[in-house]
C-alpha cells in the first residue's frame, strides 16, 4: 500500500540538516530510476516536482552541488550525511527529480516495480 502524500509533503535528508516541503507533480506516480552513468551508481528512486514545488525550510547552506558531462543537470547532496536530495533535470530544466527516500513516511521499496528511464541514450547526448 502506498503512503499518503500530503501537499506539500515533508522532506529531509538522513541527518536532518536539510529539510524541505515538496509539492509533487503527480504524487508517487512519477517514480522512476535512471541508468545514466551517475544515476545507476547513485541508485535512488526519483519523483517529479516543478521547480516552484520544492521549498527548503532548513539547511540550504548545507547542500552541495555536483555537475558532470553537459553540466545541465544539477545534483544536490547534504554536506553532512552525503544523501542525494534532489536534482534539476537536464531533460526538463523546469522540473526537479526528488529523492523519494527523503519524503517522510515513504519507503522506495513500496513503489516497486519502478520504471527505468534510458539515461544512457539521453536525447541531449545525440548530435
Amino acid at each position: 500500500m502506498l503512503p499518503e502524500i500530503r501537499t506539500p509533503h515533508p522532506f529531509r535528508c538522513h541527518c536532518g540538516a536539510v529539510e524541505a516541503e515538496v509539492t509533487l507533480s503527480n504524487a508517487l506516480a512519477t517514480a522512476r530510476r535512471c541508468d545514466c552513468s551517475f544515476c545507476r551508481r547513485r541508485g535512488a528512486v526519483a519523483v517529479s516536482a516543478p521547480l516552484d514545488g520544492f521549498r527548503i525550510t532548513k539547511g540550504a547552506e548545507n547542500l552541495t552541488l555536483y555537475q558532470f558531462g553537459t553540466r545541465t543537470a544539477k545534483h544536490w547532496f547534504c554536506k553532512t550525511c552525503g544523501i542525494y536530495t534532489h536534482h534539476q533535470r537536464r531533460s526538463n530544466p523546469n522540473q526537479l527529480g526528488v529523492n523519494a527516500a527523503c519524503l517522510e513516511g515513504v519507503n522506495p521499496r513500496d513503489l516497486d516495480p519502478v520504471p527505468w528511464a534510458d539515461g544512457v541514450n539521453h536525447p541531449s547526448d545525440r548530435t
